[in-house]
């Protein structure tokens, strides 16, 4: 399901427009909100590199960013998710209200959202569908966003402000270049394995165990 941002519809104070329009109305705001993250980190503004990090258990997202190809990630900033439903643990079906666990690309920038903005996800991806003929499941759902007001099911609901920052952040970054990280918790402080699950989880978990053992946690 898609996120919400800011609960507006396509019938209120927001007007239909492009990602370009977004750009304009809310680039500036974003710029002052950022660019001192940015700096404090010392890493350029836009960077080259930006991963999202959703950490399902903690329910917070983090912003890491790189200047090239070559540097290593430095953390920007870090927000809180005002609603995501569901618990630690992948999507496996469509209605079972989980948040996806993997590596994830963007697939698309929403301009008109009915709530207020929203960033699609890949969601499934190639892994999510080998795993899903492996356990013969099928209806794996989609329509996964990050998005703002504080509404969601199956997706992250950050907020208005925070869903400006994402939308801006993974246009002027170019969205082939911004890698989207969602975990059932921070790996980095503590483990986790659900009671109950395909025995693929674990190489799922291993390696987002390894992909967040490369962020440092200041």
């Amino acid at each position: 399901m898609a996120i919400r941002l800011s609960g507006r519809n396509l019938q209120g104070s927001l007007p239909h427009g492009t990602v370009d329009d977004r750009i304009r109305t809310y680039g500036p705001q974003v710029h002052i909100r950022l660019k001192p993250h940015f700096d404090a980190a010392g890493v350029t503004f836009p960077p080259r590199r930006t991963l999202f990090l959703g950490l399902k258990d903690e329910r917070l997202l983090e912003i890491y960013a790189a200047s090239d190809d070559t540097s290593g990630w430095r953390r920007i900033r870090t927000y809180p998710v005002l609603a995501a439903s569901g618990n630690p643990g992948p999507k496996l079906k469509e209605g079972d209200s989980q948040v996806p666990e993997g590596v994830y690309g963007i697939e698309s920038l929403n301009p008109n959202s009915r709530f207020h903005l929203s960033i699609r996800l890949n969601y499934p991806n190639d892994f999510d569908r080998q795993q899903a003929r492996l356990d013969n499941r099928t209806n794996l759902g989609g329509d996964i966003m990050i998005h703002g007001d504080a509404v969601s099911i199956g997706c992250l609901a950050m907020g208005d402000p925070a869903s400006e920052d994402l939308f801006v952040l993974a246009e002027i970054t170019g969205i082939a270049n911004v890698t989207v990280l969602l975990s059932p918790v921070d790996f980095r402080k503590r483990n986790y394995v659900p009671d109950e699950s395909p025995s693929w989880v674990h190489g799922l978990y291993d390696e987002l165990r390894a992909r967040l053992s490369g962020l440092p946690l200041e």
